[in-house]
């Protein structure tokens, strides 16, 4: 088991991204757009996404850590 995704959420695939025409990286945590990555820290993300293309944990992995810690624990779950 990995040390850093010890409870194993990545391999649940939550990320997802999309790149725009403009070069700017959307990125999606379970459906909801969570952050935009614009310039030069864009074409730096897709570089790095090209070269691990072939391993989606990996990709996780980098979405997550540019997302920073944008979720704790204590978000208010809307009405369903």
């Amino acid at each position: 088991m990995s040390e850093i995704d010890k409870r194993n959420r990545l391999s649940e695939e939550p990320f997802t991204y999309q790149i725009t025409k403009k070069g700017m990286v959307m990125i999606y945590y379970a459906g909801k757009q969570i952050k935009i990555i614009k310039d030069r820290e864009a074409e730096r993300l897709i570089t790095k996404i090209k070269e691990v293309e072939d391993d989606n944990i990996k990709i996780q992995l980098l979405l997550a850590k540019i997302t920073g810690n944008f979720k704790r624990g204590n978000e208010k779950l809307g009405k369903s």
